[in-house]
């Protein structure tokens, strides 16, 4: 039996109780604890004596106890022990609280290893509260473990080791004897053994690289198994292009950087295969042009296109823009959010069952299982980032063999989108349209605020309009709070027209207000990081952040590019205090550079790939050992032998593979149950 069919709660020390902490940390079966590696170890092996021992810094310790005293309760009900070690050069002091079984877990003249941060009291060395062992059961690296309320390291060391012992005596290894030779990979019990229970730093390593290695190589299978599902022959194959007509469209010309990106779909488009391709450009650099010219050609071939935003506000913008401009050459587009009455939403599902409209605009609402295409060929997703793979998929399947395209606002590095867009082809958008300035970037600390709400209310006076950013919506000081914020303005700047904007208001508020501030009813628009992806603004010239350092690098430049989209200069203030060098890394980055790639690269070096999306939007797995940043060779090496693997045996149905196979599913039933 698989222990992935083991229920976490069977295993001794676990069970019903303690099963939901495990299960709260992605434990949810006996295997899935094995695949729980440690995040960190402490290293026992490096040692110190007594005297050597420095104040102030965590150390382990190998001492003989001398004597350890009995529970003593103190004020407030704590249980407090005292004891003393010793080594030939000197006498640690030990104080434990809470644990009364301490007397019989320390027994005196044995020897243990003590590990703790050391402190000095008159001359004499502490420890408090330390971890230890008896010497001859100290292996020397101990495992540090994700933990959760309730759940300690150590409750989990010893789970993993009960587990450990429930592994088979053979274990089938996921990854064929011939590639684990050829490179050099120890087998699975050993990997799994020394990277819970290293003997060494060296047989953890060994450990290590074999887990990162099978990680990425089962990660590239399947994002490489699902790309080649979508290769099969596509109903939609585009026999003429349009480009040349739509460009003379448009009252400008088109980038270079534009036009290649059209090509490369269009080529996508008359190849007989299904597109599945993914459009990357900074922000303003007019990936939505790109997506246009595409929905006119397929329009011309009398094939349907879907273009899907997330948000109401940016749809009926798209809408307004769209509409007019492939009007002029008879292509009909509609507009389908959730916010519209039942009858306009009948009436367009009607139309696009009937293929009255060519092109639909909306949001997820497209998604609902009554929303029918009479002749659907083409899906755009914009704002990647924000869907992720299940929502892509089940727009894809609105209609077989389906071309896709998404888009993305968020440069993203390209090592990481080796990973997260592995199944798409990859078109980047590297220059802006000519006549973009580049937005001035000041980074300014709180006590030079009353400045930057002068500065405000100059550009006001110049008929111009700014954004202002705070991370909570209310109950908050009035520096971080909208609600706060606002009538802090409303006060300081009587004369200015101000509106809140935040995710709690309702649809028909949010785009009341975000209509009032296109429109120039609104001065100053004080909101939540929801105007990240919004209308289009061109008076707009000042986005000031307050509280800059509670955001990533890349919400940054994404906030700060809704100015700077007309013809007058542009600023961004950050406002932030912060003191750790993280943040101002941020800051100082921010001011130095406006290529989103560069800043993309930057807030992975500082945030690392798990917390770069923030709440994993992309819908990807989780990975659990491998490191974008350390191990990008393993991550090129792995997609190359993915892609061998799956020439050879697309399926992975030979005997050699089907441990892998087994693998690739279970990496992402995740996917399957969201």
């Amino acid at each position: 039996m698989s222990l992935f069919s083991v229920p976490i709660s069977n295993l001794k020390g676990v069970g019903k109780k303690r099963a939901p902490l495990f299960q709260k940390i992605g434990a949810l079966s006996v295997g899935a604890l094995l695949r729980l590696y440690p995040r960190t170890y402490e290293d026992w092996n490096h040692r110190s004596t007594v005297s050597d021992a420095v104040p102030g810094t965590v150390c382990a310790i190998r001492a003989t106890v001398s004597s350890i005293g009995s529970p003593v309760r103190v004020h407030g009900g704590m249980i407090l022990i005292k004891g003393t070690a010793e080594d030939e050069t000197g006498i640690l002091n030990l104080t434990f609280f809470n644990n009364p079984y301490i007397p019989h877990l320390l027994i005196p003249d044995s020897t243990y290893i003590f590990y703790g941060k050391v402190t000095e009291n008159f001359g004499h060395k502490e420890m408090a509260s330390p971890a230890f062992l008896l010497e001859e059961r100290c292996t020397g690296l101990r495992p540090i473990y994700p933990q959760t309320k309730g759940l300690t390291s150590r409750m989990i060391e010893n789970a993993v080791r009960e587990a450990l012992r429930l592994l088979p005596e053979t274990i089938k290894d996921p990854i064929p004897s011939p590639l684990r030779k050829e490179e050099g990979l120890c087998y699975l019990r050993f990997a799994l053994e020394n990277i819970h229970c290293p003997k060494d730093t060296e047989s953890m390593e060994t450990a290590r690289r074999r887990l990162i290695f099978e990680e990425l190589l089962v990660l590239q299978l399947g994002l490489l198994s699902m790309k080649s599902h979508t290769r099969e022959k596509s109903k939609f194959c585009v026999k003429a292009e349009y480009t040349k007509e739509f460009w003379g469209l448009l009252p400008f010309s088109p980038t270079n950087a534009q036009k290649r990106a059209v090509e490369e779909s269009i080529a996508d488009l008359m190849s007989g295969n299904p597109m599945n391709r993914l459009i990357q450009g900074d922000v303003g650099s007019g990936k939505t042009v790109v997506a246009a010219a595409l929905c006119h050609t397929m329009a011309k071939n009398k094939i349907q296109s879907a273009l899907m935003v997330p948000t109401d506000i940016l749809a009926h913008q798209h809408f307004a823009s769209l509409s007019p401009l492939l009007g002029r050459c008879g292509i009909r587009v509609g507009l389908l959010t959730g916010s519209m009455k039942a009858k306009e939403k009948r009436e367009i599902k009607s139309a696009l069952l009937s293929g009255e409209i060519d092109v639909l605009i909306g949001t997820h609402a497209i998604l609902t299982q009554d929303v029918q295409f009479q002749n659907l060929g083409l899906v755009i997703t914009d704002e990647q980032h924000r869907f992720g793979v299940r929502q892509r998929a089940e727009l894809a399947e609105k209609s077989k063999g389906t071309h896709v395209l998404v888009m993305s606002a968020t440069p993203i590095p390209r090592t990481l989108a080796l990973i997260i867009y592995g199944d798409l082809d990859l078109s980047v958008i590297d220059e802006l349209p000519p006549g973009r300035q580049k937005i001035k970037t000041f980074w300014i600390t709180g006590d030079k605020r009353r400045r930057a709400i002068g500065f405000l209310e100059k550009q006001v006076k110049l008929h111009r309009q700014c954004y202002v950013i705070c991370p909570m919506i209310e109950d908050g000081s009035e520096k971080a709070s909208v609600t706060g914020y606002a009538k802090k303005l409303k006060k300081e700047l009587p004369s200015c027209r101000i509106g809140a904007l935040h995710g709690r208001m309702k649809a028909t508020e949010k785009d009341k207000i975000m209509e009032d501030f296109s429109a120039g009813n609104l001065d100053i628009l004080v909101s939540t990081t929801v105007v990240e992806v919004g209308v289009d603004v061109p008076n707009a010239t000042v986005m000031l952040i307050e509280n800059a350092e509670q955001y990533g690098l890349s919400q940054l430049h994404q906030l700060r590019g809704r100015v700077g989209r007309g013809k007058f200069q542009s600023y961004c203030i950050l406002i932030s205090d912060a003191q750790n060098d993280n943040a101002q890394a941020r800051m100082k980055a921010m001011c130095e550079t406006q290529d989103g790639f560069e800043i993309a690269d930057r807030d992975l070096k500082l945030r690392g790939p798990g917390d770069f999306f923030g709440d994993r939007q992309h819908g990807l797995p989780q990975l659990k050992i491998a490191d974008i940043n350390t191990d990008l060779a393993v991550l090129k090496r792995t997609q190359t032998i993915a892609r061998s693997l799956l020439a050879e045996d697309p399926e992975l149905k030979n005997e050699d593979h089907r441990g892998l196979c087994a693998e690739v599913r279970l990496l992402f039933q995740s996917l399957e149950s969201s």
